[in-house]
């Protein structure tokens, strides 16, 4: 009775997928910690099953559990275990003022933030494709590309073991043609990978530096999954921009140094957001002027 009322009044619905994305946003602020140290827990035991490193070995595996569960979440300055009323997404923080509740240390405004964002984009989601599989989905990519933008932000890293899904995921859901045809999605996959794969290698050869990482090529891989070949050009231009406008920003304003690395993950994620929303409008307002 209640999925059939949301299915059928917009703002209910919208609302309804607002509140619990606030509560999906506070996890996320734990996979977009949590899955990187897992990532590098990960390589040591592999390093030391490799080495055939015996000590090292049983030393990381009886280390405690470190997963998306366990251990519980604590202040990263005294420790002080996080209580269920202040983790309510956002309220706790402004409750708090921004202050762990033991030591009065300042807790970043990011964890809101992402709260937020993930509350607001799919909201966006639920209003503008209404209640159907398309707007479950993209709801769920939302959740993905805030976790995968951060991640890489922070890190560099593109985990495959969020990448992967989401390439096979666009591939499942077009069986049914939800959003392009199984064929614009398979050879969106395909060439998703080989494009940036192939200005990996050439950016390389030519200037003996890596312009970028595997899990790029991944990640533009899902997006042709998804929203099948003819949405790349437009995702890459915009990508490109929107990268190339941050970068120069960062240089000019903030005096970053030239050679630090800049991720491309963020602005692939950011462009792929746009596209969702305003592709259409965007690939219209092209042919219309310049065709």
């Amino acid at each position: 009775m209640f999925f059939e009322y949301l299915s059928q009044n917009a703002v209910a619905f919208t609302a309804t997928v607002f509140i619990f994305s606030l509560l999906v946003g506070s996890f996320l602020n734990v996979v977009i910690y949590r899955i990187p140290v897992m990532m590098k827990k990960a390589w040591q035991l592999e390093i030391a099953e490799f080495q055939e490193d015996e000590k090292r070995f049983n030393a990381l595996k009886a280390e405690p559990a470190f997963n998306l569960v366990k251990p519980d979440s604590t202040c990263p300055h005294c420790g002080h275990k996080i209580r269920a009323w202040e983790n309510i997404p956002v309220i706790s923080w402004l409750f708090l003022r921004g202050k762990c509740s033991s030591c009065r240390q300042g807790i970043s405004p990011r964890y809101p933030i992402i709260e937020l964002t993930s509350a607001m984009l799919s909201a966006a989601v639920a209003w503008r494709f209404g209640w159907g599989l398309e707007a479950f989905a993209l709801i769920v990519f939302m959740w993905l590309m805030i976790s995968l933008t951060m991640i890489d932000f922070d890190t560099h890293l593109l985990p495959d073991s969020m990448t992967l899904p989401l390439l096979w995921a666009g591939l499942l859901l077009n069986l049914n043609d939800t959003f392009v045809s199984i064929n614009d999605s398979v050879i969106g996959a395909v060439a998703g990978y080989l494009t940036l794969w192939s200005v990996y290698w050439l950016f390389k050869l030519t200037t003996g530096k890596e312009g970028m990482g595997f899990g790029d090529f991944k990640l533009f891989a899902a997006f042709g999954a998804w929203f099948g070949w003819i949405a790349l050009p437009m995702i890459i231009l915009l990508s490109s921009l929107v990268g190339a406008v941050v970068g120069i920003t960062m240089i000019l304003a903030l005096g970053r140094d030239r050679q630090i690395p800049i991720p491309f993950g963020p602005y692939l994620c950011g462009a792929a957001v746009v596209y969702i929303f305003w592709g259409e409008s965007i690939m219209n307002w092209y042919l219309g002027s310049f065709v």
